[in-house]
């Protein structure tokens, strides 16, 4: 089985592109490749998917310990020829950026995978070998087995490849040129998410071909050549408990892979809706889980959409369980800005009026404390969790105590009951499946007092 990690020494240097090139390559050739994403982010596994047509899934030593990681990735690469696992920020940056734990590299570590390190080519040539030898040297083993140089031309390429490999003992696999035509734009939260790109499958196209015509092929498939990871035989999956109600559109886009196939293991039937387009709740469902995403994109159409708005304010406030983080925590709340600062109204179930903050707030990795029992959280329990969002409103809740692992830093934020948890902070259900499992039992519950199933 082809099995390697695509890292690089910081963000911003090409993992994606690289990434998504060789899993276009991998399909085109019959490996029926499957893909990862390191870390939390919810953005990059979007473009694995236009790619393959399949699920990418999340690989975070944060918020899963390794074993569960171990397990996730084996579960994944079932049936499938070929893994690319694309890392987070530079091989080495880690928990609140001065350790290597949840880093690239460790996961590399945990999953015995070799590394291909995307390397940018701009404005150096021999000094890339010494950055390739302080990345080679840094931890040992390294796990880096090969380079591909990006933004870079076949022709300085093929100059600088002897050189690089004799200076650093690593082979030079061959490189990515400039490619203005596949580039994608960013924005508060990283990249244009793939659905908003009109032409992707051209751009996809352009970096595939970019890639086969300049990266040796053969010799990269010898050198990640592995022993497939061992699956454990997996649990045969429940019978349905509860129909749960999830919400899935441009507007709400943020959903972990393996979050919703833990809530289908222990039995709900995830019922798609659009908040966006339809008028209603799906019928019979015991459950709501409303995901992250930009829905101060899309605030008119949101607002204009009275009758759904009304929908989940009276589902929300007549007890179904209800989870919804980040984005969706804004979508119960009074109000909500758009970019240019105009407000529109909310399904008004929270108080709190949300607008630009103007910067990452509360940004990374966190534990969750809870004191008080509520429909996911029993008093005294702590779970690992991710904030990321720029939208922010003066009125958080504070159903929970919130820690920074290294710092210390401490605030209160949520709100929480017995059919509700709504709050900033996303929830990783794979890593923790027993806030599923109360989800789900939750929903299970509801649907039985009111005759659903």
């Amino acid at each position: 089985m082809i099995r390697l990690l695509i890292a690089a020494p910081a963000s911003g240097c090409g993992k994606t592109a690289a990434a998504c090139a060789m899993l276009r390559v991998l399909k085109e050739r019959g490996h029926e490749p499957c893909a990862f994403k390191c870390g939390p982010d919810y953005i990059d596994p979007m473009f694995h998917r236009a790619v393959l047509g399949v699920e990418s899934h999340n690989l975070d030593l944060f918020l899963s310990g390794p074993e569960r990681v171990q397990a996730l990735f084996a579960r994944a690469c079932r049936g499938h020829g070929a893994a690319v696992v694309e890392g987070a920020m530079g091989l080495y940056d880690g928990l609140g950026g001065v350790t290597a734990r949840a880093s690239a590299w460790e996961l590399a570590d945990t999953l015995d995978l070799p590394v291909l390190l995307v390397l940018p080519a701009r404005a150096s040539s021999l000094t890339l070998a010494a950055q390739l030898c302080g990345l080679r040297d840094f931890r040992t083993p390294s796990h880096i087995a090969g380079v591909l140089l990006n933004e870079c031309s076949p022709a300085l390429c093929r100059t600088l490849a002897p050189t690089l490999e004799r200076e650093t003992g690593l082979p030079v696999l061959g490189c990515l040129p400039r490619l203005e035509g596949a580039r994608i734009e960013s924005r508060h939260l990283g990249l244009l998410t793939a659905p908003e790109i009109d032409d992707l499958d051209a751009r996809l196209e352009l970096l595939a071909r970019a890639f086969s015509e300049n990266v040796d092929l053969p010799r990269l498939l010898a050198l990640f050549d592995g022993t497939a990871p061992a699956a454990q035989e997996s649990e045969p999956p429940q019978k349905r408990r509860c129909r749960i109600a999830v919400a899935r559109d441009e507007a709400f886009c943020f959903a972990y892979a393996e979050t919703l196939e833990t809530l289908e293991a222990l039995g709900a039937e995830l019922v798609f809706f659009s908040p966006l387009r339809d008028t209603a709740l799906p019928e019979g469902v015991g459950g709501l889980y409303l995901p992250g995403g930009y829905p101060e994109l899309y605030a008119r159409r949101l607002s204009e959409n009275a009758e759904m708005r009304r929908a989940v304010a009276e589902a929300v406030r007549g007890g179904l369980p209800t989870a919804a983080e980040c984005g969706g925590y804004l979508y119960l709340c009074a109000a909500l800005s758009d970019p240019s600062g105009e407000r529109f109204p909310m399904a008004g179930v929270l108080p709190g009026e949300a607008a630009d903050a103007g910067k990452s707030v509360r940004f990374g990795y966190a534990e969750l404390s809870a004191e008080e029992d509520s429909l996911l959280f029993r008093a005294g329990e702590s779970f690992p969790v991710h904030v990321f969002h720029h939208w922010d409103t003066a009125e958080n809740g504070d159903s929970f105590r919130l820690t920074k692992p290294l710092s210390g830093r401490t605030w209160r934020e949520g709100y929480a009951g017995r059919t509700l948890y709504a709050a900033f902070p996303h929830l990783y259900f794979a890593g923790s499946p027993v806030l599923a499992e109360r989800f789900v039992r939750a929903a299970e519950n509801y649907g039985a007092k009111h005759g659903i199933m």
